[in-house]
C-alpha cells in the first residue's frame, strides 16, 4: 500500500467514524507509530482519533495494552 492510498483510506475511515459518532484508537508495534502519524496528518482527525500506543517491547505490550503472555510467546519477537 502506498502512502497516498493509506492517507485516502484513513480519511475515508475518519469520515465513517464521524458519521457513526465513533473514534479510533491504535496499538502499534513494528510500525513504530506510522499509522497514527498518517492519521494525524489528516486535518480535523482529532475529532475521531482518540489516541495511539506504540508498544514495541513485550513488556510494554503486556503492561500497557494487555497482550496475553501466551500470545507474546507465540508471536512476539
Amino acid at each position: 500500500m502506498t502512502d497516498r492510498e493509506l492517507i485516502q483510506l484513513s480519511a475515508d475511515l475518519g469520515a465513517r467514524l464521524l458519521q457513526a459518532g465513533a473514534t479510533l484508537t491504535t496499538a502499534e508495534s513494528c510500525t513504530g507509530g506510522w499509522v497514527a502519524k498518517v492519521v494525524t496528518d489528516i486535518p480535523g482527525s482529532s475529532a475521531w482519533f482518540e489516541r495511539g500506543f506504540v508498544t514495541y517491547s513485550n513488556a510494554a505490550k503486556s503492561g500497557m495494552i494487555g497482550v496475553q503472555p501466551g500470545t507474546l510467546a507465540s508471536w512476539g519477537r
